[in-house]
């Protein structure tokens, strides 16, 4: 099966690197995405240039692929499944809930000269990055490439029922399945609420596992592929 992998905010489709060969000995395709505005160059990309970006990669597959969401990049996964449910296979969300509808996508941090920056690990201390030696925060940090601004405040826009239809299965990296109950119980992840196959799975990383613990992520995305 195809596995389409989407990095979150300020990375670019190399931070799968770890993951895709452990992927392809388990049998499955990953394609790593690089966004528009995201590695490219193209400082005025706008969301729906990487919504489009991501269907693209949708419609080139052979059969319904696996969509992998990281961080914002879940309501990119979840976009997908909304604009082809009937092409999505599953959706995997990796640390994060997808917005609802009329939400900005990510604007979470001061934008600079038409872009958001990297805001440096201060935001991330605690269960983000406890498991980020020194030499993976600077290897993070140095690749990280700001976010355009049309991009970060790109509106979501959400149309068809049918996405609640789709499998999502949500991977707890830096929390855990009983934390992500509560919260979409409290109203927290509105759009997981609606989903008629929700399966939970118990990463036990920081935020960022496809740099920390990449075989494991590979192995559960690979069961729920072979699911």
């Amino acid at each position: 099966m195809d596995i389409l992998l989407i990095a979150g905010l300020w990375l670019d489709g190399s931070v799968w690197d770890d993951v895709v060969p452990e992927l392809t000995a388990l049998g499955h395709r990953p394609v790593p995405l690089t966004l528009p505005g995201q590695g490219d160059g193209n400082s005025s990309a706008t969301l729906d240039d990487q919504l489009a970006a991501v269907l693209a990669a949708v419609d080139a597959a052979p059969g319904k692929p696996l969509v992998v969401g990281h961080s914002a990049a879940t309501t990119l996964a979840w976009l997908a499944a909304d604009a082809r449910p009937e092409k999505v296979a599953k959706v995997a969300l990796i640390g994060g809930f997808p917005a609802p509808d009329g939400r900005a996508y990510a604007d979470f941090f001061p934008i600079e000269e038409g872009a958001m920056p990297f805001p440096g690990w201060g935001p991330f201390e605690g269960p983000d990055s406890a498991d980020l030696d020194g030499a993976a925060r600077e290897s993070l940090a140095s690749a990280a490439i700001p976010v355009p601004e049309a991009v970060a405040k790109g509106v979501v826009r959400l149309s068809d029922e049918r996405r609640f239809d789709v499998p999502v299965l949500l991977l707890c990296p830096e929390f855990t399945p009983d934390q992500a109950k509560e919260w979409i119980a409290s109203g927290e992840g509105p759009e997981l609420a609606r989903v008629a196959d929700l399966t939970y799975v118990d990463l036990a990383s920081g935020h960022w596992p496809m740099v920390t613990r990449p075989r494991e992520l590979a192995r559960i995305l690979a069961e729920a592929a072979d699911a």
